[in-house]
């Protein structure tokens, strides 16, 4: 079995699920067809299988905003804007938006290594194309495969190096959706993100008490008014 995420990084705050006391999560948008939610690492996006996995976003949501419906999802270890939707409606329309790729996310993260360091313009956006497929005999990981992958394509630029601790904040643009996308590209190019319990190194993944990956960024055309929105939460790392 492969190593799974909750004990690389420190749990959210455990809460049953239709406990009183569950607090709501915290809005960073809110209206009638739509809810922009911070996710804390270490917490599910919607449950899993198994009593121990029911306390997930959704079902917080759902406690506090009645109907709430799940449009995306990020890894549990991964702390950022999370868009659900208020109804139905909302939910199909999000969810083509995604698909149509007119939603903007940008995540920030801290990897191994100076990376960027020795090209032309190390704060210029640069690629990572690489495919991506699953490892059916690790499951859940993910691998490159040139045969058997999916085209999968993310945006990076440094946005600052620290030469003692040999680390590079990055800026990091998905234009694919692959499941651990930017996780596999970095480790692929030898710049794993601190506290990667899947795919870093055991000296990796002790630099960080959690994985240091934030969707920080979420741009988007409102499913009813078709107004623009853009929404920012930055790291706290």
């Amino acid at each position: 079995m492969p190593p799974g995420e909750g004990p690389s990084a420190p749990a959210a705050q455990a809460c049953a699920p239709g406990a009183a006391a569950c607090p709501a999560p915290r809005a960073l948008y809110e209206d009638a067809d739509l809810l922009v939610l911070c996710k804390p690492s270490g917490l599910l996006c919607v449950p899993g299988r198994g009593p121990d996995k029911q306390d997930a976003l959704s079902t917080r949501a759902q406690q506090h905003w009645p109907g709430a419906l799940i449009v995306h999802r990020l890894d549990q270890a991964t702390s950022g804007l999370v868009l659900m939707a208020r109804h139905l409606e909302a939910q199909r329309r999000l969810s083509r938006a995604f698909a149509e790729r007119t939603v903007h996310k940008r995540y920030q993260a801290v990897v191994r290594g100076c990376m960027g360091q020795g090209t032309a313009d190390p704060a210029a956006w640069q690629e990572i194309d690489l495919p991506i497929a699953a490892d059916w005999a690790r499951r859940p990981l993910r691998v490159i495969d040139a045969t058997q992958g999916k085209p999968s394509l993310t945006l990076w630029r440094a946005l600052s190096c620290d030469l003692a601790a040999r680390t590079t904040r990055v800026e990091l643009a998905p234009v694919t959706g692959r499941t651990h996308q930017l996780r596999v590209h970095l480790a692929a190019v030898g710049h794993a993100i601190l506290g990667d319990a899947l795919y870093a190194d055991a000296a990796t993944r002790g630099l960080a008490p959690r994985l240091l990956l934030h969707a920080s960024h979420l741009a988007f055309a409102h499913p009813a008014t078709g107004a623009h929105l853009a929404l920012e939460w930055a790291a706290d790392f």
